[in-house]
């Protein structure tokens, strides 16, 4: 077992608020009140505790504020979110202002945030909200769409609602909770001011479109005029930057180097960029948005396996543009997604390629989404295809979005990423990743579209006497290193405990040179490792009358984590905030299924109180995901 460590604890010291006159053990306790609010309910403490610090006789009053006044309900629109990569958010966050402007009382809540007592008082609701994987919610909509699927929901008969689902149709269970949710809260009684609507990645196409209708529902339900000359909003409006998924910002190329020994199977590069002049600013665990360029070289065998012109001019969507230009900049050719399985299906006439898509071969389907790209589809089923029809069938090319390495303390106005390169054989043909090949081919005269995604579910605790716990095999070990950076960079008194694993010491151990000096330094408490290539036990059999045989047993982190199950909960029973990333498919699986086993094992709870347990976590706050 390959495992630095450094066990010895830092004793937190009481928090110390700035020019405080509070006693110390109520120092502690406000701070642990005002952990993880958001800026509205941060902006209704300050007006209660002015309220109580009014001189006797003053207008000011503490009041009891119901949550829900009734009145308020029935007069205004709500709109909740469920958002793991950001776009649900993006989604509903626009939707508000639309509705802001055009004179509604709009209240704007992530699931995750939302007083579910008050959902009985509801009379106009809209949801936007995505499905992860196979069919999961997002991790902070998890205990909302719980408690709607489960026995405490009320009777909703006098709401009125409107779902967006969104998804990816590479899925097989594509937008499944958005459908759940527009079924249940219909079988309790509710009823549609709009029909339920999915949105593939490509997003815009839908949810503009949804946009309109839902607004024009809103405002004949709250019989809202069309325009206000007046409005109050009901929560500041955020300020809109110079630079955004939209107008992305140019960013150069400081550095691009592999951290990759060259024995190693796979390249992973470090890559630096300058954001000087850009006015975007993050936060350690946000997501820096890249718009990429479809490797050339799958561009060329595309066209040359549809015996197409890439000069010849293609009109779509009221744009003409190079044929070559829209497979280049436009278009999705890196990932497969069930609408061009079943275009390619009709074109090739082909019966198996259309069995494919009957509801009962949705894992035989799912597989092929999942390790195929276009081209393999292309090139194993034969078709006839025009430039057009292809620029139409084929989905928008969307950004992709990378866990930021750095901390703003620590690299000033630049952004590090960590960027695993897809390149491969497989189904023989070479496979490529639109946005990691773009980076990882970028030289220093080339600029990168880039903008910021924040993600609010992904922060460091507030108090930082608290202590970390980062799970991140392979490139997910990415936003931990701008954690270790913060942590040091503002003295935090809390420790971090960093569980990295990869496939061999020697080729693929990320970033070593810097968790050791991290070990060194004091910003790294304990650091401990798990090489699937490396850590691998060997139990022979001893029998003289057996032939000798050896088992391997591949070690992950989920695998440390049960070696430390003892030590881990002990952090995370004191406190620790717990955070994971990478590989959602299967590490993440894996990892919770191990941190329930470990909350039953040593809190003496049954599987099921295990899982609230670790459900409590996450609507705390305490225990995020950041998977992909």
């Amino acid at each position: 077992m390959s495992t630095l460590r450094e066990s010895n604890a830092v004793s937190a010291e009481p928090i110390r608020l700035p020019f405080s006159t509070l006693p110390e053990d109520k120092a502690a306790l406000l701070a642990r009140l005002v952990e993880g609010l958001e800026p509205a309910a941060l902006y209704w403490l300050s007006g209660y505790t002015a309220a109580l610090a009014a001189p006797s006789g003053s207008a000011l009053r503490p009041v009891a504020i119901p949550a829900a006044p009734l009145a308020t309900a029935i007069s205004r629109l709500s709109i909740i979110y469920g958002s793991q990569t950001g776009n649900a958010r993006r989604i509903a966050e626009r939707l508000a202002a639309e509705a802001e402007a055009g004179g509604l009382a709009v209240r704007l809540v992530r699931a995750g945030a939302y007083p579910l007592r008050e959902l009985a008082h509801e009379r106009l609701l809209l949801v936007v909200i995505s499905t992860q994987g196979d069919g999961d919610p997002p991790d902070d909509a998890r205990g909302f769409i719980e408690f709607i699927a489960g026995k405490r929901a009320p009777r909703l008969s006098e709401l009125r609602y409107g779902v967006l689902a969104l998804g990816d149709s590479s899925y097989p269970r594509y937008c499944a909770v958005g459908r759940a949710l527009d079924a249940r809260l219909e079988e309790l009684g509710a009823q549609r001011v709009l029909a339920h609507t999915d949105a593939d990645v490509d997003i815009d196409s839908v949810a503009g479109p949804w946009h309109a209708r839902a607004l024009a529902a809103a405002r004949e339900a709250l019989k809202a005029p069309h325009a206000s000359a007046t409005v109050t909003p009901l929560r500041p409006h955020a300020s809109v930057a110079a630079h955004s998924r939209e107008r992305p910002f140019a960013a150069a190329v400081l550095a691009n180097q592999r951290i990759v020994a060259r024995a190693s199977e796979r390249d992973v590069r470090h890559v630096e960029l300058s954001l000087e002049g850009s006015g975007l600013a993050y936060e350690p665990g946000d997501s820096l948005g890249v718009w990429p360029e479809n490797p050339p070289a799958l561009v060329d065998a595309l066209l040359g396996a549809l015996s197409l012109d890439g000069e010849a001019a293609v009109h779509h969507d009221g744009r003409a543009l190079p044929l070559r230009q829209w497979l280049t900049r436009e278009r999705e050719i890196t990932r497969l997604a069930r609408p061009f399985v079943a275009a390619h299906a009709a074109h090739a006439g082909d019966v198996e390629l259309n069995r494919l898509l009957a509801p009962d071969r949705a894992a035989a389907l799912g597989e092929l989404l999942r390790n195929r790209q276009p081209i393999d589809l292309l090139r194993e089923y034969p078709a006839v295809w025009t430039a057009t029809e292809l620029v139409a069938a084929l989905r928008p090319l969307t950004p992709r979005l990378y866990s930021i390495a750095s901390s703003r303390k620590v690299v000033g106005d630049e952004v590090h990423l960590t960027v695993g390169v897809v390149d491969y054989e497989a189904f023989g043909t070479r496979h490529h990743g639109a946005a990691s090949q773009f980076l990882a081919a970028a030289g220093d005269d080339v600029r990168i579209p880039v903008f910021i995604e924040a993600n609010e579910r992904f922060r460091l605790p507030t108090d930082a006497t608290r202590d970390v716990i980062m799970i991140g095999p392979g490139t997910g070990v990415a936003p931990f290193r701008g954690f270790v950076q913060e942590r040091r960079e503002i003295g935090a008194a809390g420790r971090n405990w960093l569980i990295f694993g990869n496939r061999n010491f020697h080729n693929d151990f990320l970033y070593q040179t810097e968790w050791q000096d991290a070990l060194r330094d004091g910003s790294l408490h304990r650091l401990d490792l798990a090489f699937s290539r490396d850590d691998v036990m060997r139990i022979p059999r001893k029998s003289p009358h057996i032939p000798v045989r050896t088992s391997q047993q591949k070690i992950y982190v989920q695998d440390r984590l049960h070696e430390h199950a003892r030590e881990l909960y002990a952090w995370l029973d004191n406190g620790a905030h717990l955070y994971v990333c990478g590989d959602a498919t299967r590490m993440a699986k894996d990892v919770h299924a191990a941190l329930v086993d470990i909350v039953a094992t040593h809190d003496g709870r049954d599987r099921d109180a295990a899982e609230s347990y670790l459900s409590d976590l996450i609507q705390q706050g305490r225990y995020a995901r950041d998977v992909y």
